[in-house]
């Protein structure tokens, strides 16, 4: 038989599907791959750094302090000090000699750091009304060191910032949208966490001044200054909302019959 040479039919190493819909699969499939894998690093840093024991992690970070972070000086950083270490020692087993940070921003907040260190912004210092207050959001972060949760947000953010550098390249780039991503994602307590960490901060309060009257007004003033937006955003998050917050406070207060009625201590200042 003589071979009859002929061109190949038209289309036959393309593919019928649309580019679009390959694209898709594509990218669906991307996604799940670097969704378990994360799942999976996340679970693997939990076992790892809840290991590594807490009296470790105090000595080998007891002066880290995070890069381009101007922290302030003077007489309220000193007194915000004091009352921590007032409050610390009422954590007999505590393996932390803790710092405070002050520094200057336009929220409200206090942040718990690897090592020990503690971090509240002067926005912070300036809407508390009493010293109650501050003891109550400072009580809290101690709380977060109790149950080594700042220690497995840290890990968490680290090891999936590399993980999403990776995938989305090695560059600089790369390396810091991965780092804001996780930022969302992760540097967030459970309302779990945080519940344990009220509970705590609470029994810190009722320790040092025996009794936990006012402890909660500043999540009050700030649930009163919430606006519809924010409330929304709040409860869709995984921290409470600040009017449930209060409620629950009083609540645990109520439970363990610590009294809700006290003398108030001042927070004030020379520097204000």
């Amino acid at each position: 038989m003589e071979f009859q040479p002929r061109a190949p039919r038209e289309g036959i190493n393309v593919s019928h599907e649309h580019p679009l819909k390959e694209a898709s699969i594509l990218i669906v499939g991307l996604t799940m791959v670097i969704g378990i894998a994360a799942v999976v690093l996340v679970f693997f840093v939990d076992l790892v750094v809840t290991v590594i024991p807490a009296e470790a992690e105090a000595r080998a970070l007891s002066s880290w302090i995070p890069d381009n972070l101007d922290l302030l000086s003077g007489e309220k950083q000193e007194r915000v000090e004091q009352l921590v270490d007032r409050l610390a020692s009422h954590w007999p087993e505590c393996p932390y000699t803790f710092r405070v940070g002050v520094f200057g921003a336009d929220q409200p907040n206090a942040l718990a750091l690897p090592g020990g260190l503690i971090l509240v912004t002067t926005k912070l210092l300036e809407d508390v009304e009493s010293e109650n207050e501050l003891a109550l959001v400072l009580g809290h972060e101690i709380g977060h060191y109790r149950d080594r949760d700042h220690i497995k947000i840290f890990g968490r953010s680290f090891a999936l910032s590399l993980l999403l550098a990776v995938t989305l390249g090695r560059s600089s780039q790369g390396l810091e949208l991965g780092t804001q991503v996780t930022g969302l994602a992760v540097n967030s307590f459970s309302r779990e966490q945080e519940s344990k960490a009220d509970q705590v901060g609470l029994a810190l309060v009722q320790a040092e001044y025996g009794h936990v009257a006012d402890s909660w007004k500043f999540f009050e003033r700030m649930a009163a200054e919430e606006n519809d937006l924010t409330r929304l955003t709040t409860y869709l998050s995984t921290h409470p909302a600040s009017g449930d917050r209060s409620q629950r406070i009083r609540q645990i207060a109520e439970e363990n019959g610590w009294p809700l009625e006290g003398p108030i201590t001042p927070w004030q200042s020379s520097e204000e």
